[in-house]
């Protein structure tokens, strides 16, 4: 039975379509409701909410459109299909991907900054909302044409130097395993239509499919980093080999 939604009163209160998008993620992340399982009905999670309908659709539909549920016309709401995940087995630098092609490597820094984690980075931290993160945006290009929009969320505790680091010289990855050894990582690589500002520093039309891999490292028992790495999808593609299992 799904559990009702808790209070948090140690946070800012959150907008009302907020608190619902949240609660609907919850029970799908802790199991109660799963794919294919149909959620509670609009008029239901207005009562349990104390709101208006257009508050829950709005809710609703934000979820629909990151592709978490599916709203099927008079037959209600329902959990979406998860997507495909592949392993890539190598964590390489891009930059030493594109120099083992025989290619030049360079990159443009676009953002460095100081963050407080919202909610859903704390959680893939396991660190307290609004904590300090380390954030960068960056584009790689070989022989000039941009290959990859690498926006990285870095752990402070793990990385004390990322933001003194010079990424002109060395790329993020580079730096992180030289202070953070990597321990384990976990992967999630789909197709997305990229954002204006993505599309703009890939130079590809926002209509064009991107290759994209979401990647979590961890090391010494924490998680160093969450990166979210943008490819052109008609010019990059993901490959690799696997040897004897171990």
């Amino acid at each position: 039975m799904p559990t009702r939604p808790t209070v948090r009163p140690s946070n800012p209160p959150a907008p009302a379509f907020q608190r619902i998008k949240d609660y609907v993620q919850d029970q799908i992340a802790a199991g109660v409701w799963r794919e294919g399982d149909a959620i509670p009905p609009e008029l239901r999670l207005a009562e349990t909410f104390a709101v208006s309908r257009m508050t829950v659709n709005r809710a609703l539909n934000e979820l629909e459109a990151e592709q978490i549920l599916v709203r099927r016309k008079g037959a209600g709401t329902f959990v979406a299909q998860q997507r495909y995940q592949a392993t890539v087995v190598e964590i390489r630098s891009i930059a030493e991907e594109i120099r083992a092609r025989g290619h030049r490597h360079r990159s443009s820094l676009y953002r460095l900054e100081r963050q407080r984690a919202t909610r859903a980075l704390a959680a893939q931290f396991g660190v307290a909302e609004r904590s300090t993160l380390f954030h960068s945006v960056i584009v790689h290009f070989e022989n000039d044409a941009p290959i990859q929009v690498e926006d990285r969320w870095v752990n402070p505790a793990l990385a004390p130097d990322y933001m003194e680091a010079d990424f002109g010289a060395i790329t993020p990855n580079e730096h992180l395993m030289r202070v953070a050894p990597l321990q384990r990582a976990e992967y999630q690589i789909e197709a997305l239509l990229p954002t204006a500002d993505v599309a703009e520093m890939l130079a590809i039309a926002q209509t064009e499919p991107a290759l994209v891999l979401r990647r979590r490292t961890f090391s010494q028992g924490a998680v160093a980093s969450v990166v979210v790495l943008w490819h052109p999808g008609g010019r990059y593609r993901f490959g690799g080999a696997l040897g004897q299992a171990l």
